[in-house]
């Protein structure tokens, strides 16, 4: 039951944390130029690394601090996430050339190599190593990778049907409420248990 609750909680914060993302735009960006499939192994490929570093980091976190303060800093964090999702985070020219590059032979490795340079210290990392620091590791690692991939998978076919106008605005609003609940109900646990 806690593996399920695990990979269920870390899909869904990575889903919502990469809705109007920078790596969303970066994947679609790159879908403009490989084919789909290539950009979401590619997209896979990243995230399994860039999460694996997350969920140890998390758990050395995790070790290192008591469990009522890791829940009052992650719903803490969660607020954060959601004001940097309604702040938006722009795909800036450097992100451009980096999805523009064709340096490396191989679309595959590419989009593996622009998307994990584009996650490190990204939101959606920050994310994972928040939920990991509540949860034991493996189902995190794979709940997070799912999550991204599917989110980006959902951008990357809203893109393709709907002519690349994707509401973007709408799904940062969206995920920043989603946010600032989940934020709200941590931290008022945290003070609780903390206080209590």
């Amino acid at each position: 039951m806690e593996f399920l609750l695990a990979l269920a909680a870390s899909t869904a914060v990575v889903f919502i944390a990469e809705m109007g993302d920078k790596t969303q735009l970066v994947a679609m960006s790159l879908a403009s130029r490989y084919r789909a499939a290539t950009v979401l192994l590619g997209i896979t490929a990243a995230t399994l690394l860039v999460h694996g570093l997350s969920v140890l980091i998390a758990e050395v976190v995790g070790l290192a601090l008591p469990t009522d303060w890791i829940t009052l800093v992650a719903g803490v964090a969660f607020v954060g996430f959601g004001v940097w999702t309604l702040l938006g985070d722009e795909l800036s020219d450097k992100d451009e050339e980096r999805a523009a590059s064709r340096r490396i032979r191989s679309g595959l490795v590419t989009v593996a190599v622009v998307f994990f340079t584009a996650e490190l210290g990204d939101k959606t990392m920050l994310a994972t190593i928040t939920v990991g620091t509540n949860y034991e590791w493996f189902p995190v690692w794979i709940g997070s990778t799912v999550g991204m991939v599917a989110a980006d998978a959902l951008a990357i076919g809203l893109a393709f049907i709907l002519g690349k106008k994707v509401p973007e605005r709408a799904m940062q609003i969206g995920a920043a409420l989603l946010f600032f609940l989940a934020g709200g109900a941590m931290v008022f646990e945290g003070v609780r248990a903390v206080a209590g």
